[in-house]
């Protein structure tokens, strides 16, 4: 397995202030996902089961909830598990402990030991 980033996400203040940002700078298109207050950021195109149809990573938009919070990129891991268990023993931290996305995996919110946050992300059994 290829332990690359596949998602990102980016906080925001003002979600159609930055939905305009975005869309108008690269293209991106932006759609609100169910009832959440998530939005889906599409910079490649996918088929219909979601499968990226050219090399590239989609992400997220959501509200900001505290004043610190930075964009997170999310890297795929076999098991969110083992690998938080491996961030913690090489001297990192876990800050969001495994939490389940229905439908989809487990994520995690980590700092490496300099502080720096991403996520980790294991994908459910299809």
């Amino acid at each position: 397995m290829d332990h690359t980033i596949i998602h990102f996400d980016i906080p925001a203040n003002d979600i159609e202030k930055m939905k305009k940002f975005y869309t108008e700078l690269f293209g991106w298109k932006i759609e609100k996902l169910g009832n959440m207050e998530y939005y889906g950021v599409t910079t490649v195109p996918m088929d219909e089961k979601g499968n990226l149809l050219r090399p590239g990573v989609n992400g997220g938009l959501y509200k900001k909830e505290q004043p610190q919070q930075q964009s997170v990129n999310y890297i795929y891991v076999e098991s969110a598990d083992e690998y938080s268990k491996k961030i913690v023993a090489l001297g990192g931290k876990i800050v969001v402990s495994k939490t389940e996305v229905p439908g989809m995996g487990w994520f995690a919110l980590a700092q490496d030991p300099e502080g720096n946050t991403f996520g980790i992300f294991e994908t459910m059994p299809m």
